[in-house]
């Protein structure tokens, strides 16, 4: 299973927040910079980068700290908020982005799914399926759909889509576990890769989630609090 820690970042500096609140917000670096490459030096394969700015207001507002981590860093970067259009998303993945993550636009704007698997190739597409109550938010998290999380996945495989991030909302940030229940729902119905995010606080649940067979885990808090190190987390995910 792969091990992605998470950077999110508003106005220019490495946050994290407690359940999508933005005025939840606690700032563990200036720089992102300097988070991309402690997780670098520690082993990560891959890093989760999400413009929390960007997911907000619907366009990216910290393309310059993204442009700074992919000038820094020699892992790749999946990269998602404020990706509204294909066009944006193209951008970001001629710049360097390895894998661009859809969310509001997946929702509000299904056609773009097909658009962007088709333009750019489906190894480079995600979805971001972030649920509150197992119903698909949108907006920064900030509005709640009639969308069902389980349905959304059946929808997006038929797109092509190959691989989606799964976020429990009432999970991220607490650090309490993910919703293995939820997660597992959504390994009956879909084929895809599952990326788990949203409430990991220690080796246990890395464990568990690599029992579960999927493909991988976001971790940031417990990362940036010390309740898991990236180190043993990898360790239990090649297992």
């Amino acid at each position: 299973m792969m091990i992605f820690p998470a950077i999110d970042i508003k106005e220019g500096k490495c946050v994290r927040l407690l359940r999508g609140e933005f005025d939840q917000k606690t700032v563990y670096f200036d720089d992102p910079v300097e988070a991309a490459l402690e997780w670098e030096s520690k082993g990560a394969k891959y890093i989760h980068i999400v413009d929390l700015d960007g997911a907000l207001h619907g366009k990216g507002k910290n393309r310059e700290a993204v442009k700074r981590i992919l000038e820094s860093v020699n892992v790749p970067l999946q990269l998602g908020g404020g990706i509204r259009t294909v066009e944006i998303a193209a951008g970001w993945i001629e710049m360097g982005v390895s894998r661009v993550i859809l969310g509001t636009a997946a929702v509000k704007n299904p056609e773009i799914v097909s658009e962007l698997v088709e333009k750019v190739g489906a190894d480079k597409v995600l979805v971001s399926i972030d649920a509150k109550k197992g119903m698909v938010c949108t907006e920064g998290w900030m509005e709640t759909s009639e969308l069902e999380a389980a349905a959304f996945a059946e929808d997006l495989e038929a797109k092509g889509v190959k691989t989606i991030v799964y976020t429990d909302i009432a999970k991220d940030g607490t650090m309490v576990g993910p919703n293995f229940d939820e997660l597992s729902k959504l390994q009956k119905v879909t084929r895809m890769d599952i990326i788990a995010s949203g409430g990991i606080g220690d080796v246990g649940h890395v464990k568990k989630l690599a029992e579960m067979g999927l493909y991988g885990a976001i971790t940031g808090k417990a990362l940036y609090e010390g309740t898991l190190q990236l180190e043993e987390a990898l360790e239990v995910s090649s297992c």
